[in-house]
């Protein structure tokens, strides 16, 4: 799977647990994976940079999305591997279960989203450039998609590449799956600081080439 990226090592991409994932998200965890400080930070950047009426995808979602209570959109629709936490989430209108892993196409029309979503999940994508090739394919001219991620993680089912590095390492990472999915611009920011009380959150924003 390394050959999306062949600067990186070979064994980049593998997996501690080799075993299909559905396997290992069978199982509904009806749980938060970060904590509310860093929920809040989430909220407080889709609030800024997600449009209010526009339609949303939520790849790699669960039970809840983080969205601002008080803004509409258009259209939610979330993907996962867990139905029952999909089907739980209320901000969803509709929603889709399937491996990126192993099936990296994504079933939706082109450019017919207003802003992608990836929230503490991008550890667990072994094909990132192929599925942000298809994100910015979804994605609206001139529309972002919007990667969150703290240090918490399932490790086991992490790359090992994300593994092996810290904060710093995993933003330059994520910046650069963006780059060679061919978004014009890429943004970092550091939504709660490593060191501090609660969990660190750091953003990386991919702007879709304007029309």
């Amino acid at each position: 799977m390394a050959q999306e990226l062949p600067d990186l090592p070979p064994e980049a991409f593998a997996k501690l647990d080799r075993s299909p994932d559905p396997l290992f998200y069978a199982q509904p965890r009806f749980v938060t994976h970060i904590d509310a400080a860093a929920i809040a930070a989430v909220t407080d950047l889709y609030r800024e940079v997600v449009p209010a009426g526009g339609d949303v995808l939520d790849l790699m979602s669960s039970w809840v999305s983080h969205l601002p209570d008080e803004v509409g959109y258009a259209s939610v629709i979330g993907h996962g591997l867990n139905a029952a936490e999909l089907a739980a989430n209320p901000r969803l209108t509709r929603h889709f279960v399937q491996d990126l892993n192993a099936a990296p196409l994504l079933p939706l029309d082109t450019a017919s989203i207003d802003t992608a979503l990836i929230c503490v999940s991008v550890q667990y994508l072994q094909r990132p450039v192929t599925v942000l090739s298809e994100t910015a394919r979804v994605l609206r001219p001139g529309s972002p998609v919007v990667i969150t991620f703290s240090n918490r993680c399932f490790p086991t089912k992490a790359v090992a590449i994300w593994n092996g590095l810290d904060g710093a390492g995993h933003a330059q990472l994520v910046a650069l799956y963006l780059q060679r999915a061919g978004f014009a611009r890429i943004e970092g920011r550091v939504l709660r600081p490593e060191g501090g009380l609660g969990d660190p959150m750091t953003a990386v924003i991919g702007w879709n080439s304007a029309a």
